[in-house]
């Protein structure tokens, strides 16, 4: 049976933008393993209802259905130990650093500086639902909330860590990527999905680690549609 991977889409059906999804993507091609995705949007909470879940990913690999990626990523170790993504019991608990960091400490400062961004790039039946969560979420609203100036220099700011890792290795999971590196590049994709935005200087160690991780796998995060290559729809 195929294995499905349901994948938030935006204004065009492959305009494909979730971190969260972009974290089980990498992991499955880590693991040699093919799948198709169903594309899915913020509003079609009922197309999940088989799953007891209202979010993507949600990945259905047979029999199994699993939800929440960084799950999808234990399962996937479980059900597929070869080429491990997150390492035994210990190294598993460690890698659970790298998905706050990637969640609390990167992701926010690039939400600021994207936010109108990724709203023009939801497809318009989400926006409405997308606008009244995030307000609610930020009390304010999306434009008062959006600032790139403050944005990048909190992401600046977080990247440290990471910038001292990469001066001494090509990944953060050393000579080859791993769980680490889809955790801490999946928001970057998100970014470059949605936007133009410069986050990082290509003088950056961070930078030249980007162009590896877009590489891999055939490409698979350079080749991903961005809102810029559909017609019309940047700066609408």
């Amino acid at each position: 049976m195929t294995r499905v991977l349901y994948d938030l889409c935006g204004i065009d059906e492959g305009l494909r933008f979730s971190p969260y999804c972009w974290r089980v993507k990498y992991a499955l091609a880590h693991k040699g393993l093919d799948y198709e995705t169903q594309p899915w949007y913020f509003t079609d909470k009922q197309e999940l209802a088989f799953a007891n879940h209202d979010k993507v990913p949600v990945l259905v690999d047979g029999d199994e259905v699993v939800t929440e990626s960084y799950e999808i990523l234990r399962y996937l170790d479980r059900a597929y130990p070869d080429k491990p993504l997150l390492g035994g019991p210990d190294a598993e608990a460690r890698a659970r650093f790298f998905k706050f960091y990637a969640e609390r400490s990167l992701a926010p400062g690039m939400l600021r500086t994207i936010i109108m961004d990724l709203l023009n790039a939801i497809h318009p039946k989400d926006r409405d639902y997308f606008r009244e969560t995030r307000e609610k979420r930020f009390g304010r609203t999306l434009e008062e909330f959006h600032s790139p100036a403050k944005g990048l220099s909190q992401l600046d700011q977080a990247l440290e860590p990471l910038r001292g890792r990469l001066e001494e290795s090509d990944f953060v999971d050393g000579n080859s990527p791993a769980a680490a590196d889809y955790l801490l590049f999946s928001p970057f994709m998100w970014a470059r999905v949605v936007s133009t935005a410069d986050l990082v200087s290509n003088a950056d160690p961070v930078y030249a680690w980007m162009e590896r991780m877009l590489d891999l796998y055939g490409g698979l995060g350079r080749q991903a549609m961005r809102v810029v290559d559909i017609e019309g729809a940047y700066g609408a």
